[in-house]
């Protein structure tokens, strides 16, 4: 790996060319990983549970058994277009998603940089990462909420388009009804992108030591940050999930039986009660297979479109002299 591979991510590129890099990033992330977005919402959202039968009485819908058997459910009973339900608002989030995140952390890591008395490597990759985090997820939300509501209806549509979703949420809701679950999505984000990057930076030098080909020292920090970080806040990524879903369609997705939750630690409260500590963790290996493919993909992608960029703005200064 060259010299500049081995530079921190703030060290690296001008604001435009970051905002560019993490944009691409996230489209070519999302693309790839949409059909496990929508298991792992269809898992989540799932009550029931499998090894209690007493669950499955009365219930009007299906029944997901795994990530594979979901796969074919889903298939056999959607199509193929089934596995990309709520791709638009999901690309739109992505794409807002990703250059904001990459810009916020460039930024705020420029700005601990200028301290006077800096901080250890490791505490402004973790502060860097939760700001960037926590203000790319705010500033997100409705369209993360929109592609959990997408991804959760079956073949009745609650939502026909993405403008009738925004109207209909915006005339039975009100604005607060694109901020269902908030709470738990910062409250997620915050903790999971300071582990993320921290994890990152941490993983990424040494890794650069070995001089692995096609540049996969970075995808290989990646995946493992990604792991690590998702298995930590995941219960708060299903509460998020669930709290996304209520309102006056709650009723109308593939699961029926979606109870009435209100805020973060009382629906926190009322899983653990119902369901069991497990159930806080439903989906959570399709999310680790997730996370595996969409932080490498991320990472790997915005450093080859952020070195193309420079090498670009390098070949002009020269021609230009």
């Amino acid at each position: 790996m060259s010299g500049e591979g081995r530079e921190r991510l703030k060290d690296e590129g001008s604001r435009e060319q970051v905002v560019v890099a993490g944009a691409v990033a996230g489209l070519v992330s999302r693309f790839f990983i949409a059909p496990l977005d929508v298991i792992k919402i269809r898992l989540q959202l799932q009550i029931h549970s499998l090894s209690d039968p007493l669950s499955l009485q009365g219930v009007n819908g299906p029944v997901y058994k795994g990530t594979l058997p979901t796969l074919k459910t889903i298939l056999r009973e959607e199509g193929l277009t089934g596995l990309w339900k709520g791709n638009v608002p999901a690309e739109l989030l992505y794409l807002f998603y990703g250059s904001c995140q990459f810009t916020t952390y460039h930024s705020t890591n420029h700005l601990l940089s200028s301290l006077p008395r800096r901080l250890p490597p490791s505490a402004e990759s973790f502060i860097s990462g939760a700001v960037a985090g926590g203000i790319a997820t705010t500033t997100t939300y409705p369209l993360d909420l929109l592609r959990t509501r997408f991804a959760a209806q079956g073949n009745d549509k609650v939502y026909t388009s993405l403008r009738d979703s925004i109207r209909n949420i915006w005339r039975s809701e009100g604005p607060s009804g694109f901020f269902q679950g908030l709470g738990a999505g910062v409250g997620q984000i915050v903790p999971y992108m300071g582990l993320f990057f921290s994890t990152y930076e941490a993983l990424r030098l040494p890794l650069a030591e070995y001089n692995l080909p096609l540049g996969t020292g970075d995808a290989t920090a990646g995946v493992l940050a990604s792991v690590f970080a998702k298995t930590g806040v995941f219960p708060l990524d299903l509460i998020r999930k669930r709290l996304q879903v209520q309102g006056p369609t709650r009723e109308r997705y593939v699961h029926h039986n979606i109870p009435v939750y209100k805020g973060v630690s009382q629906t926190m409260k009322d899983i653990i009660k119902a369901e069991g500590i497990r159930g806080l963790y439903r989906g959570l290996t399709v999310s680790l297979f997730k996370a595996v493919p969409a932080g490498a993909i991320t990472v790997w992608t915005y450093e080859r479109v952020l070195n193309v960029m420079r090498e670009m703005e390098r070949q002009a200064n020269i021609m230009n002299d």
